[in-house]
C-alpha cells in the first residue's frame, strides 16, 4: 500500500520539474541520432522525429492523468503498485532500478571516453576509477544536501546543455540547403517503423523526471504541465536539430560518427566542433546528476510502501529531508556496475523492461478510472479510453519488434524477480 510522503518538503516547482523531464530526455543520443536517422530515411527524417513525437505524447498523456491522481515519490512504480498490489509494484521497481542503473553504467563511462580525449590520465584504469567514485558519490553528495541543490544543479545542467544546441539551431538555420531537406520520395511503412523504434528511444527518460512528485508543489496542476512543456520542447528541438543537420550536411550526414560536432564544424569552424563535443560531455553529465536526483526515489518508495523489506532506505534526514541512504546506496550500486563495465546484459533488460513499465502505467490509467474517482483539481485525458487503447498500441507495436535475445532476457528476468518475491520478500513481509 502507497504512504504519503509526510517528511519529504514539496520545493519543486513547475520549472523545476520541467527541467529535470527535460534533463532527463536529452542525453547523449541526440548527438549522435541524426546520423542514424539520415541512413535509416535521409531527407524525410524530419517525419520519424514528429511519428514518435506523437506515440510518447500519447504515453505521456497518460502519465499526466495517473501523476496528476498519485502525487507520492516513486514515479511510475508507484502509479503500477496503486493499481495492481505490490507484487506488481515489485517487479516494476525492480525492473525499472535495473534498466536505469544500466544506463547509468553507459552513459558514465561515455563521459569518461570524451574526457580522455582532452585528458589521457582518463585512460588509466585506476584514474577512470577514481573518477567515476567521484561523479557518482559527489552528485550523491549534493542530492542528500536537499532537493533544492539537486533540481538546482539540474536547472544549471538543462541550460548548459540546450545552449550549444541552441547556438548550432540559430547560426545552422540560415545555412540550410533547400537541396538538402527537400523530400522528393515519402518513406515506407517499413522505412518509418524501423527508423522509430531506434528513435522512439530517445524520447522516453521523462517518467523518470516524475520519480520527485512527493516533493512538486501544487503537483494536481504542476506534473501534467511539466510533462507537456517537457515533451513539447524536446521534440521542437530534435526537429531543428535534424533541419539543420540534414539542410547542412546533406548525404554525408549519414557518413558521420559524431554528426551534430561536424554540422557545428561546418557551420562556424573549429570552435563550433570545440563547443558541441563539450556540449555532449555536459549532457552526459546532466543525465547522471538527474538519475541520483531521481532513481532513489524508487528506491525510498520501495522500502516507504513495505515492497521490499529493507526499512533503512526509507529513512529521510533529520536536517536535510532527503532519502540519504537511498541517495548512497543508488550511487554505490551505479559506481560498482559503471567500474566493472560490464553491464551488457542488463542493456538488454532496459529495452524490454522499460516499455513494459510503459504498458504497466497504461493500464493502470485504464483501472483506477474504473475503481477511483476523479478528484477536483486533477487532470483526466479528453476521449474517453481513446489515448490509453492507442498507447496500448504503440507499446504492443514495439514490444513486437524486439529481438529474441531481448524478450528472453527481460522474460527470464520477471521469471527471477517472481521467484524472489513469492519465496522470500512475502515471507519476510510476515
Amino acid at each position: 500500500m502507497i504512504k504519503p510522503d509526510k517528511e519529504l518538503k514539496r520545493t519543486i516547482g513547475l520549472f523545476g520539474l520541467s527541467s529535470n523531464i527535460i534533463n532527463v530526455i536529452i542525453g547523449s543520443g541526440i548527438f549522435v541520432l541524426p546520423a542514424i536517422v539520415a541512413v535509416g530515411m535521409g531527407a524525410s527524417g524530419v517525419l520519424a522525429y514528429l511519428f514518435c513525437g506523437i506515440l510518447i505524447a500519447l504515453i505521456m498523456l497518460c502519465f499526466a492523468e495517473v501523476g496528476s491522481k498519485i502525487t507520492s515519490s516513486g514515479g511510475l512504480y508507484t502509479y503500477i503498485e496503486t493499481a495492481f498490489g505490490d507484487y506488481a509494484g515489485f517487479l516494476s521497481g525492480n525492473l525499472y532500478l535495473a534498466t536505469v542503473l544500466s544506463a547509468d553504467a553507459a552513459v558514465s563511462n561515455a563521459l569518461v571516453n570524451i574526457l580522455a580525449a582532452t585528458f589521457p590520465a582518463l585512460e588509466s584504469q585506476m584514474v577512470r576509477v577514481l573518477f567515476l567514485f567521484i561523479v557518482f558519490f559527489g552528485l550523491a553528495f549534493i542530492n542528500i544536501l536537499g532537493v533544492k541543490q539537486g533540481v538546482g544543479l539540474i536547472k544549471f545542467l538543462v541550460i548548459a546543455k540546450i545552449l550549444p544546441l541552441l547556438l548550432l539551431i540559430v547560426l545552422g538555420l540560415p545555412k540550410i540547403s533547400m537541396v538538402h531537406i527537400s523530400i522528393e520520395v515519402l518513406p515506407s511503412f517499413e522505412q518509418l517503423g524501423a527508423t522509430s523504434l531506434i528513435l522512439f528511444f530517445a524520447f522516453i527518460g521523462g517518467e523518470t523526471g516524475l520519480n520527485v512528485s512527493g516533493e512538486v508543489k501544487n503537483p494536481n496542476k504542476n506534473i501534467p504541465k511539466s510533462i507537456f512543456l517537457g515533451i513539447i520542447s524536446v521534440l521542437i528541438i530534435y526537429i531543428l536539430i535534424q533541419l539543420v543537420a540534414q539542410g547542412v550536411l546533406g548525404d554525408a550526414l549519414a557518413d558521420q560518427k559524431v554528426p551534430l560536432a561536424e554540422t557545428a564544424r561546418d557551420v562556424f569552424g573549429n570552435t563550433g566542433f570545440m563547443i558541441l563535443t563539450a556540449g555532449a560531455g555536459v549532457s552526459m553529465f546532466g543525465y547522471m546528476s538527474g538519475s541520483i536526483l531521481n532513481m532513489p526515489r524508487v528506491l525510498y518508495a520501495l522500502s516507504r510502501d513495505r515492497v521490499i523489506p529493507v526499512k533503512a532506505f526509507g529513512y529521510v534526514h533529520s536536517k536535510f529531508k532527503t532519502p540519504h541512504l537511498a541517495i548512497l546506496t543508488y550511487a554505490g550500486a551505479g559506481f560498482m556496475i559503471a567500474a566493472l563495465g560490464s553491464f551488457e546484459t542488463l542493456a538488454v533488460i532496459a529495452t524490454g523492461g522499460m516499455l513494459l513499465q510503459y504498458l504497466g502505467v497504461v493500464l493502470a490509467v485504464i483501472k483506477l478510472r474504473y475503481t477511483q474517482k476523479t478528484q477536483p483539481g486533477e487532470f483526466k485525458i479528453p476521449g474517453g479510453l481513446t489515448v490509453p487503447l492507442l498507447s496500448l498500441g504503440t507499446i504492443v507495436y514495439f514490444l513486437s519488434n524486439l529481438s529474441k535475445k531481448e524478450l528472453l532476457v527481460t522474460a527470464l528476468s520477471i521469471v527471477a524477480l517472481s521467484f524472489i518475491y513469492w519465496f522470500f520478500i512475502r515471507k519476510l513481509k510476515k
